[in-house]
């Protein structure tokens, strides 16, 4: 069969030309339906981008109905450099002077070093536990005690570590030691420089008074010379760092802790310490993080408009409207997160121009921010419950929190409305197959018409040449 290309050639008429005017008229259909697969598209894209601005105003609106976020209580400190604190919900306004004299500390003791730390030390079995260190005297050059007496912990269990000729080098021994995790030690080995420079360093994993070690070996006397060590009796080890609570006092008022982690030295105040120092602690009720999720509610509500606002918009100087133009969903959704916010709610504070937003003439809400805080301070409860709800009343991050739920959960109206453009389009697609088949097959039967055509008037052209021939013939013999 002739191909477009040669269309027309066996007869000298444009029917290749003919062919692709007829393919473009048939193939009219296919267009108009790519145009609205194109819209649909974009629908569902749109519906999409709406869902995502929908989320962010739920995540707003949803922090604020937390009726924690209201009870909030700050801590700061005059001098992070001391201490820094956080403040529960339970925490109570005030001032409070704290000075802190000592760091709480965990205890480090020094083994007598040896030449070689993968030589042999000893076997046997150490046992390690954990006490108070009372009364006596340090020796700082020995760091020894004497006189002292030892008060074991009773609610820590003494852990052992077995040393044998697989482990009884002092690296093995430091090994061992950090490879039992419960034990409360860490070990490491030192280089002095001295002649015998490798020392075994062990350091409770828990600072305080109360987490100095005992330490006694089962075994070789030459184990037991290097690790036997009781501040209330024989000590082969040398104390570098005493085991110690920390000291403060706030406002006056002596305190102890184990750790440099303070709980409730100032109601519902944690404080951490940094180093010996002065500073002033403040606690206060955090009306900064209210003010913030306020805006934050406001700035999602705003942008969410702003998105509608892009979806729904029509270009008049294009004549051409976006995605959702005239979207009885879109319109739907905006409705009622207006009406929702509008609507009074069960309290002192019914509305939220109590609180400082409001809406402008443009449909966007405004914050004011000084009527906020002011509305805080003067009734923190009634702003909590306009927006977290009490008895009797849900509150409007709750019913937004809610609402929203209808539009973008699995049986919402947003996921209704996708699931019908997604019906839609796989409609078209199938159309658009059907349609494109019927169109190849009338250009197909074009197409062979043609060829049908060209070949005819081709040998008609061919008859009338040979015929003209033959009269010409004639005429010249006679």
């Amino acid at each position: 069969m002739a191909s477009v290309a040669s269309l027309g050639v066996g007869s000298n008429l444009d029917l290749s030309g003919l062919l692709t005017s007829l393919t473009t008229a048939e193939s009219q259909p296919l267009v108009m339906l790519q145009k609205q697969q194109v819209s649909y598209t974009a629908k569902l894209s749109a519906y999409g981008t709406l869902k995502n601005a929908l989320s962010s105003f739920q995540s707003a609106a949803s922090k604020l109905a937390d009726a924690t976020l209201f009870q909030g209580v700050k801590a700061t400190s005059s001098a992070t450099d001391v201490m820094t604190a956080s403040a529960s919900a339970s925490g109570a306004p005030g001032s409070y002077t704290v000075n802190v004299t000592r760091l709480a500390s965990a205890q480090s003791l020094a083994a007598t070093g040896v030449t070689d730390a993968k030589a042999a030390v000893g076997k046997g079995v150490v046992t390690l536990d954990f006490g108070t260190i009372a009364g006596g005297t340090l020796d700082g050059t020995t760091g020894t005690y004497s006189g002292a007496s030892f008060t074991p912990d009773a609610a820590r269990t003494a852990q052992s570590v077995v040393i044998d000729d697989s482990n009884n080098s002092l690296e093995g021994l430091r090994d061992a030691i950090n490879a039992k995790a419960d034990i409360g030690v860490s070990a490491s080995i030192v280089n002095d420089g001295g002649t015998s420079p490798y020392r075994l360093v062990l350091t409770s994993r828990e600072t305080g008074d109360i987490s100095s070690m005992r330490i006694s070996v089962a075994g070789d006397a030459s184990l037991q010379g290097l690790l036997n060590h009781d501040a209330s009796g024989a000590q082969a080890l040398q104390q570098t760092t005493a085991g110690g609570n920390a000291l403060l006092t706030v406002g006056g008022v002596p305190v102890t802790s184990k750790t440099n982690t303070v709980a409730e030295a100032a109601p519902g105040v944690t404080m951490t310490l940094s180093k010996i120092g002065a500073s002033t602690l403040t606690v206060s009720r955090d009306t900064g993080s209210v003010e913030s999720a306020v805006s934050s509610f406001v700035t999602a509500y705003n942008s969410l408009q702003a998105t509608a606002g892009q979806l729904s918009r029509y270009d008049t100087e294009k004549n051409a409207g976006a995605a959702l133009v005239g979207d009885s969903t879109l319109r739907t959704i905006q409705t009622r997160i207006r009406a929702a916010l509008n609507t009074p709610q069960v309290g002192e504070l019914k509305v939220l121009s109590k609180v400082g937003v409001s809406f402008q003439k443009d449909g966007t809400l405004t914050l004011d921010a000084t009527k906020l805080r002011t509305a805080l301070a003067d009734n923190r409860s009634a702003v909590s419950e306009l927006f977290a709800g009490a008895a009797g009343n849900t509150g409007v991050g709750k019913q937004v929190s809610a609402l929203v739920d209808t539009f973008t959960g699995a049986s919402g109206m947003l996921n209704a409305a996708t699931t019908g453009v997604k019906t839609t389009l796989k409609s078209l697609d199938n159309q658009y197959a059907a349609t494109e088949t019927r169109v190849q097959a009338t250009v197909a039967r074009y197409r062979a018409q043609f060829t049908q055509l060209d070949l005819m008037v081709s040998r008609m052209t061919s008859t009338s040449n040979y015929l003209t021939q033959q009269f010409a013939n004639m005429s010249s013999s006679k």
